[in-house]
């Protein structure tokens, strides 16, 4: 399965860093910076074909994470040929500062299913029926 890949004249080709990687790394296009508390959008000047019956995901980089407090989520939709913009939001204090060719993102590639929907005035019973948050517990 291959994956058609668009690169605006400022776009940084995907990697995947490990060929058992799930996700392809995404890549700061210029430097920038984000502040304590604050989010930026990031155009990262990539545009993806995805396979048919997928859909993209964008998540967060687990060591941006972990030791900048840097998260992000985002998705693309299977029909979505536009640029990929990251959001990037700091839950640090601290502002955090990004290079070009710094890695900012992955993109994960995941089978979609397309149900259809029916509108019901009832649903089944289930096990767990309609408890919600904490009802199962510790």
């Amino acid at each position: 399965m291959l994956m058609n890949i668009k690169l605006d004249e400022y776009g940084i080709a995907p990697q995947r860093a490990h060929g058992t990687d799930a996700g392809v790394d995404l890549f700061a296009p210029f430097s920038f910076k984000v502040k304590a508390g604050k989010r930026v959008v990031i155009d990262t000047g990539v545009h993806v074909v995805l396979p048919k019956n997928t859909v993209g995901y964008i998540r967060s980089k687990s060591g941006l994470m972990a030791n900048k407090g840097i998260l992000t989520d985002g998705t693309i939709d299977e029909g979505y040929i536009g640029q990929i913009g990251v959001v990037l939001f700091n839950f640090s204090d601290e502002d955090v500062a990004f290079e070009k060719g710094d890695k900012i993102a992955q993109l994960v590639v995941q089978p979609v299913l397309y149900p259809g929907m029916i509108i019901t005035d009832e649903l089944p019973e289930t096990e767990r029926g309609e408890d919600g948050w904490g009802s199962t517990g510790r």
